[in-house]
């Protein structure tokens, strides 16, 4: 078998590539991770749309998500907006909606709506005032809670308490297991690649010399 060539970077090495290369490889190497659209809405009751691959579980009581936010180094609407009105959607991507929502990381100007810019439909739901989109499977309302800045690069953590949550029927299972691949829902790599999923299998909770055990996926209905 022929010997596998692997490659080893240091940091000095890191930071002598060209801007492109450090920016992809960095983003990278956490893996795959979770990618959605958020939704808002301004003062003026104007909607936006915009790509995030940066979410995180924060807590199950409350339910909190938070998800980072890079400097403002050029003008961005969507953390101006939540600070202002306190309330976005975080919508669920798929293979039948990935494309438009690539397309909203586009710098459209403020005036211009990325629902209409992509030709994806705002929904809003129980008097909430921030807009969903309407082809996610998976749709989650929150009300900003708290912002953390991060001093080492200047980014923001917003942290969200979830305040509704819309998803299929047949995807919640008997212990509240929510199966998003059978929801649709993709996964990213870096900036720019997505991906399908394909479970192995659901495990028990680990607990010391206790044998692993598949969890099957009973579904309510």
């Amino acid at each position: 078998m022929k010997a596998e060539t692997r490659l080893h970077y240091t940091l000095a090495d890191i930071m002598n590539l060209e801007k492109e290369q450090k920016i992809n490889l960095i983003n990278a190497l956490s893996g795959f991770k979770s990618v959605a659209l958020i939704g808002s809405v301004d003062a003026e009751k104007k909607i936006n749309l915009a790509i995030f691959n940066s979410f995180v579980h924060v807590g199950s009581i409350p339910p909190c998500i938070g998800f980072i936010s890079r400097p403002d180094i050029e003008e961005r609407h969507t953390v101006p907006n939540i600070l202002k009105t306190g309330y976005y959607t975080i919508n669920h991507i798929s293979e039948e909606t990935y494309l438009q929502a690539h397309q909203t990381s586009a710098r459209y100007p403020k005036d211009t709506s990325e629902f209409d810019a992509v030709i994806l439909t705002p929904q809003f739901i129980s008097n909430f005032p921030a807009p969903f989109v309407k082809e996610s499977s998976i749709q989650i309302g929150l009300q900003f809670m708290e912002q953390v800045p991060i001093k080492i690069n200047g980014t923001i953590l917003i942290i969200g308490e979830i305040q509704h949550v819309c998803f299929p029927a047949d995807c919640l299972c008997e212990d509240g297991f929510l199966d998003i691949e059978k929801a649709g829902t993709l996964t990213c790599s870096g900036l720019d690649s997505y991906h399908r999923t394909s479970r192995i299998q659901r495990l028990s909770y680990a607990k010391p010399f206790e044998v692993l055990k598949n969890i099957p996926l009973d579904y309510k209905i």
